[in-house]
């Protein structure tokens, strides 16, 4: 597996790029995360995807990371050392939408892997797709917990929905992609995120919309929480400036809190969120310090460390981090790459969402958390 990095951002740079990477390396398969920055569309996109041999997929996210820094322009390319089976799921935004029927005929296909933690899944989806949770819900139906899973969400922080994944089929949006790689991945999940409030009960939730908490309506109780720790105002123009400290955390058994990040209020005064809050759930007000964050990104590495139970010190790792750790950290975000990293060769995305488990623990959409997997290169070139 290499990771290089395409610096122009432009097309014609991503197709050179490409094509020095086919021949130098011959992969058996490519993964593409390219940065919203680029302005890649389907018109521009599409003809080089649908000209490829070698199976792609990958999105277009709010930044890119590559040797231990955040990028808002250009793409990072990575070789696969095994073919990815690439599945595209759609409508994620369909109420009528039922996942598992898509899923279903590739669970039969698949099996289960003779091993636990033979086989990678990684998942990329449309962050602003409003029904992403019951995704990964049925996925956990369909394929279980003996691979590992890591992905995030596509998107861009206009926050306007637009075409972000890649696949085989082009450039789409309100989809998912899903890669299972014959590959050893172990995983590490933390965020850092600590409670501020008592717990409050989700009395009306549709799909990523929080309507009403404690029978009040979402931005109200949210509003008084927030302006009331922080000393500050919402205004008509600053909710993101100030929601991206403080995020809900929905209580987990034996597991890390869930985060979900407001992006926006509604004309009702309800909350729109990164995935789906369930109705009837308990959450909570969470603020985090820079510290608390970058101590998080060491234990998300020294987790997947521990998984991967491989002699060498360093490896490939694929970090899935949410932009809005960017926002909060600002210029600290270089030291939250650098304790993420560790010895091993760090790239990946800053995402809308972060997606894994750990082998054991329950299959979850993450928010505003740092998510790792470092590939056993040394129990892969032994298997492969």
């Amino acid at each position: 597996m290499k990771a290089v990095f395409e610096k122009t951002g432009s097309p014609e740079g991503l197709i050179q790029a490409v094509e020095i990477l086919l021949k130098e390396e011959k992969p058996a398969g490519l993964m593409i995360l390219a940065a919203d920055a680029n302005g890649f569309t389907p018109e521009n996109l599409d003809p080089l995807l649908k000209k490829l041999k070698t199976p792609v997929f990958g999105g277009i996210f709010p930044q890119i990371i590559h040797s231990g820094q955040n990028l808002e322009l250009g793409s990072v390319i990575v070789s696969m050392p095994v073919t990815p089976e690439i599945v595209c799921i759609r409508n994620l935004s369909d109420p009528e939408a039922l996942y598992e029927d898509q899923l279903a005929p590739f669970s039969d296909k698949w099996g289960q892997p003779q091993h636990s933690n033979d086989e990678t899944f990684i998942v990329f989806v449309d962050g602003l797709s409003r029904r992403i949770s019951s995704l990964i819900q049925d996925m956990f139906y369909c394929f279980g917990l003996q691979r590992n899973y890591i992905g995030g969400g596509a998107g861009s922080l206009s926050f306007s929905q637009k075409p972000c994944l890649i696949t085989p089929d082009g450039l789409l949006q309100d989809v998912a992609v899903v890669a299972k790689l014959a590959l050893s991945c172990g995983t590490g999940v933390a965020h850092g995120w600590e409670a501020i409030s008592e717990g409050m009960k989700v009395t009306q939730a549709e799909g990523n919309v929080l309507l009403t908490l404690d029978w009040r309506p979402a931005f109200d109780v949210y509003r008084e929480l927030v302006e009331g720790h922080s000393g500050l105002r919402f205004t008509d123009d600053n909710f993101f400036d100030l929601a991206k400290s403080y995020p809900f955390g929905i209580s987990r058994l034996d597991t890390e809190v869930i985060v979900r990040d407001p992006l926006m209020k509604n004309q009702n005064n309800g909350l729109v969120c990164v995935g789906e809050i369930p109705p009837g759930s308990f959450v909570r007000l969470l603020h985090g310090r820079p510290e608390s964050l970058i101590n998080a990104a060491t234990k998300a590495r020294q987790l997947a460390e521990q998984a991967t139970r491989c002699s060498t010190v360093s490896g490939n790792a694929l970090i899935i981090d949410c932009i809005s750790r960017v926002l909060f950290l600002k210029d600290r975000i270089s030291e939250e790459l650098k304790a993420a990293g560790g010895k091993h060769q760090l790239f990946g995305a800053l995402t809308l969402g972060e997606i894994a488990n750990s082998g054991q623990d329950y299959l979850e959409f993450f928010n505003k958390t740092t998510v790792i997997g470092i590939f056993d290169d040394e129990r892969n070139s032994q298997q492969y």
